[in-house]
């Protein structure tokens, strides 16, 4: 069963040895940044500061910072297992016996179990503010020095499709403007900016409402690259094994996280727009300040014991690269349902999520690589990564080593390179327009007569077997 709260996750990671809690007096103005970012870098521990300047609420950073914890945080030995899980329930087949019914029966209840349920009476909402609003009094994080402001790092923030009435629930970052609104930084190709987009043309006000501090569960399902109209809470249900419990809001129509430990709840207006930015970003980079809509909050509820949880982004690697990485190992095989040939894929961190992306393939006929290069560019997120390199089935896409090494033996720049154009992420500060710009393939397969390649093409060099048993057999005579 998943974690009931954050409190639950908090108190594992103390007894697995994966906390340190933090006493000294620490400021949310950059220096949380910088003891955080070192600790990342170290690949150290989540930290809980028990003591910020000028707040009540501790502050958790951290919490998702390394596989082992990201595991921990979804209940799973390795982020393998859920995908298989998935790739279980897709390809279930109707029973046709008794044995294959009474197999089907913990399926039924673990799909029973996915649809969340309401619950009236929520631990979010013990402590309850709609006079007298101060965002101001959360001890949002100043990350960087060149930061607009403070900002909200890990909200899960609420809309409903105007028309359909269909659920989103997406990460976006939120700048703190003053004591009761907020940048809302929707990118344009995101559930939450289509939502808006719509209520816009109908002239109409959108309600929202923003999550501080869900299950583990919970909080990675709004990163999750689901399809269109699929509901996060939903893949939040299975993934804890237990169905998400939300409450109502109590001034607009929204359901948020019953067990959250904050809620803030409020509306855009259509047409309004303020400049939110700079923010130090997962590229290494500051995104560029630009024009957002604006968040009215209109109440604040929160858990008496509420625990503040955010995350710091800037050049890899962060606690955001592991949260990719088990996105990765989890829709692998969805992606291999769809395109069989791909053995395995590696999303460097130092391509930070869409730069780059190195994938094995199964090669099977001239001109398959770049077939799977164009099948991937067209498919959900994969359409932001900018240079996708294909390699043969026996290269280790993981080994870096090994992929830089077979780049520079198997490509010829001018016959195994695509240049094309394309959707880019809008954090993409190279392209010379705004979401819109180049992506490379490159096809570091070995070539096939058939690909025009009218040469031998060389074998690698290997030990011969025998000669590898034999050293094997007297290594350790060898005192090396």
């Amino acid at each position: 069963m998943g974690y009931k709260n954050l409190q639950e996750f908090i108190s594992l990671l103390e007894k697995e040895g994966e906390l340190k809690r933090i006493t000294e007096p620490v400021s949310p103005y950059l220096e949380i940044t910088e003891i955080t970012d070192r600790i990342c870098k170290k690949g150290g521990p989540a930290l809980l500061f028990t003591n910020v300047v000028g707040h009540d609420m501790p502050v958790l950073m951290n919490a998702f910072g390394s596989y082992r914890r990201m595991c921990l945080a979804l209940q799973v030995s390795n982020f393998e297992e859920i995908g298989k899980d998935i790739l279980t329930f897709l390809e279930a087949e109707a029973p046709d016996t008794l044995i294959k019914k009474l197999k089907m029966i913990p399926k039924l209840k673990r799909l029973a179990d996915m649809f969340p349920k309401m619950v009236g009476k929520a631990p979010c909402q013990e402590v309850v503010i709609k006079d007298n609003i101060d965002l101001r009094r959360l001890p949002a994080l100043h990350c960087w020095p060149k930061d607009g402001g403070p900002f909200i790092t890990l909200p899960l923030v609420f809309t409903k499709h105007p028309e359909t009435g269909v659920r989103n629930c997406g990460m976006y970052r939120i700048q703190v403007f003053d004591a009761a609104t907020t940048g809302m930084h929707w990118h344009t190709h995101k559930g939450g900016a289509q939502h808006y987009r719509v209520a816009e043309k109908r002239g109409q006000r959108l309600e929202a409402a923003v999550a501080i501090g869900a299950d583990p569960a919970t909080t990675y399902a709004a990163t999750a690259p689901l399809p269109e109209d699929i509901d996060e809470m939903v893949f939040s249900g299975f993934l804890r094994s237990e169905p998400v419990e939300l409450a109502q809001c109590l001034t607009i129509d929204q359901q948020v996280p019953a067990e959250a430990q904050i809620i803030l709840e409020g509306y855009v207006e259509p047409g309004e727009r303020r400049v939110e930015g700079p923010f130090g970003d997962h590229t290494g980079y500051y995104s560029l300040a630009d024009k957002y809509p604006v968040f009215h909050v209109t109440c604040i509820t929160h858990r008496k014991d509420a625990v503040y949880p955010a995350t710091i982004v800037g050049r890899p690697p962060m606690e955001d690269c592991y949260m990719a990485k088990a996105t990765e190992r989890i829709f692998l095989p969805l992606i291999k349902k769809q395109l069989p040939e791909i053995v395995d894929m590696n999303l460097p961190l130092e391509g930070v999520f869409h730069n780059l992306a190195f994938i094995s393939i199964d090669k099977r006929y001239p001109g398959h690589a770049r077939k799977v290069m164009h099948a991937l560019w067209g498919m959900g997120q994969m359409m932001f990564t900018k240079i996708i390199a294909i390699f043969d089935r026996e290269v280790d896409v993981q080994d870096l080593s090994q992929v830089l090494w077979r780049i520079g033996n198997n490509v010829d720049p001018r016959r195994d390179t695509v240049i094309t154009d394309g959707p880019v992420d809008a954090l993409d500060h190279a392209s010379p327009l705004p979401h819109y710009g180049g992506k490379m393939g490159i096809d570091a397969t070995r070539k096939w007569p058939e690909e025009g390649f009218e040469r031998d093409w060389p074998e690698v060099i290997e030990m011969d077997e025998a000669v590898k048993k034999k050293i094997d057999a007297i290594w350790g005579k060898l005192g090396l």
